[in-house]
């Protein structure tokens, strides 16, 4: 495996939390976990930080509900259901339902 430890530390927490994400999206939450932004926080938080707001942004109607005026609260609060059920398609025992998200996201 190359990389850094904490790039490797990601990778394993992606394929451990979600391991029938899709190439493209992998490729995408990974990139995401890595921004500069991100580097604070543990591999495993950023991570699922990351794939929570990939899935919201790339799999649901959050960026219309967004542009529609919605705050972000209300947006995500419309689009759980949905998020949830890509990440359980994806393998992951995790859920957004649960609250278990931190205040932070990954596009900030």
């Amino acid at each position: 495996m190359t990389g850094t430890k904490r790039q490797q530390a990601i990778r394993k927490a992606l394929r451990a939390l979600a391991p029938g994400i899709p190439l493209a999206d992998a490729e995408a939450v990974l990139a995401l976990a890595e921004r500069r932004h991100m580097k604070t926080l543990p591999p495993s938080t950023a991570l699922w930080l990351a794939l929570g707001s990939h899935v919201r942004h790339s799999h649901t109607d959050y960026d219309r509900l967004l542009a529609e005026g919605y705050d972000r609260d209300a947006a995500r609060f419309f689009v759980v259901e949905e998020t949830d059920a890509v990440l359980s398609g994806w393998g992951c025992q995790r859920s957004v339902a649960d609250g278990e998200e931190i205040e932070a996201d990954a596009e900030a």
